[in-house]
C-alpha cells in the first residue's frame, strides 16, 4: 500500500494548490487526488511534474507502509 505525501510536503513549503497548478502545471482535481490514497493512479509524469514543483525526488511523494 502507499501512502502520499504531498499534503505534508505541500505544508512544510507552504505552497498552495493554486501554486502548485502554476509551477507544475498539473489540475487541482489530480492534485487533490494525488494528496489522498489515489496516488497510486497518477502517472510517473504527473509525480515528475509535482516533484520538480516542489523541489524533491519523486520517491519523496509517498510512502509504502
Amino acid at each position: 500500500m502507499i501512502k502520499s505525501n504531498l499534503a505534508i510536503l505541500m505544508k512544510e513549503k507552504k505552497i498552495t494548490y493554486r501554486r502548485l497548478e502554476e509551477l507544475s502545471g498539473i489540475a487541482g482535481e489530480t492534485i487533490n487526488r494525488a494528496r489522498g490514497a489515489l496516488i497510486y493512479e497518477c502517472k510517473l509524469s504527473t509525480l515528475d511534474a509535482l516533484a520538480r514543483a516542489l523541489q524533491v525526488k519523486i520517491k519523496d511523494l509517498f510512502d509504502e507502509v
